[in-house]
């Protein structure tokens, strides 16, 4: 049935698996590996692609003049659907929140690169203030007689959800040993639960664990399930939910967008033992959470972990000067 649900080709499939043999030796992972999902390629890269080909299938095929979405103000979901919806011809709205700024940059530079036009609310990124400001902002284009789609924060609807759905099924076909434990950045939840249903489709021996970048565990298992549900019912196939397990840890945040000195110290880890950059948002705190586990022993370091890199590269521009004073630079003048 997953294969009968219509979707358009944003993202180059499948992405690579890394394994990050030095950061495994200094925490002590008998086998680390990296799904690379940030090299999706599109806008920039990232996990939103996914997720975008089956919304974007949906958008196309009807009969939508402007595509309307709302996030967070270094939102890489904001700006691939920008990306996505120009590269459909369509016009494109964001709604915005977060700190006051002078300066576009990271992903809002991106932004204003695809052409959106833009509402930020200042210092205010609640999840419900962006979506009733979208919501009529919607309005206000259908009377003015435009044909507006309206897409959910992060972009994490059943139908969104199922590109996790099947990154699981190209998980599943890559890995040889299939009893794993994954680890990934859960914010709108999307990602999170298409990756727990794909899980109990393809690869039912794996442990999926979330490590939350915005939201509390009991808001994220709650929003879950609602995703998981949707998506089912898309698929056409009937779930018990008690017995899905969903394991999730909200410790690692302080304020969603902010850097934390966890954070910024896993970004430096990765860089300099493995060349990968991670970013401050999301998948810094993920694998400072991911460390802190495997600590606690809470992750078992015998089991192959794998570790979901969902992107944000463009993130990085917007926090120079939280990386600046590292700076090993001599400056010389001739």
């Amino acid at each position: 049935m997953l294969d009968e649900i219509p979707r358009i080709k944003l993202a180059h499939l499948p992405t690579p698996i890394d394994e990050a043999k030095r950061l495994a030796d200094k925490y002590g992972f008998k086998k680390l590996l990296i799904k690379r999902d940030d090299l999706t390629g599109f806008a920039g890269g990232g996990n939103k692609a996914r997720k975008l080909e089956y919304d974007f299938a949906e958008i196309v095929k009807g009969d939508f003049d402007v595509v309307l979405t709302a996030g967070g103000i270094q939102s890489n979901h904001a700006r691939m659907t920008a990306a996505a919806a120009r590269k459909y011809g369509l016009d494109v709205k964001l709604v915005l929140g977060g700190p006051d700024f002078n300066e576009y940059e990271g992903n809002l530079l991106l932004d204003v690169l695809f052409g959106a036009e833009i509402r930020y609310l200042v210092n205010d990124d609640a999840n419900d203030h962006l979506t009733s400001e979208m919501n009529k902002w919607a309005e206000e284009l259908s009377k003015k007689g435009r044909k507006p789609f309206v897409l959910p924060i992060g972009g994490s609807t059943g139908l969104g959800a199922l590109g996790y759905v099947k990154a699981i099924q190209e998980l599943s076909e890559q890995l040889t040993d299939k009893k794993v434990q994954i680890i990934m950045a859960v914010g709108s939840c999307g990602t999170f639960a298409g990756s727990i249903l794909g899980a109990k489709m393809f690869l039912p021996e794996v442990r999926i664990i979330g490590i939350s970048v915005s939201r509390t565990k009991e808001a994220i298992v709650q929003r879950t399930k609602e995703i998981i549900i949707e998506s089912t019912e898309i698929l056409k196939q009937k779930i018990n939910l008690n017995e899905i397990q969903i394991e999730c840890y909200d410790e690692y945040f302080v304020e969603y967008g902010l850097i934390t000195d966890e954070g910024k110290n896993a970004i430096l880890e990765c860089a300099n033992l493995e060349g990968i950059l991670l970013d401050p948002i999301y998948t810094g705190k993920v694998m400072a959470g991911m460390i802190d586990l495997v600590q606690k022993k809470i992750i078992d370091p015998d089991i192959t972990t794998i570790f979901l890199h969902t992107g944000g590269l463009p993130i990085l521009f917007s926090f120079e000067s939280d990386f600046a004073r590292i700076a090993n630079c001599t400056k010389i003048y001739l």
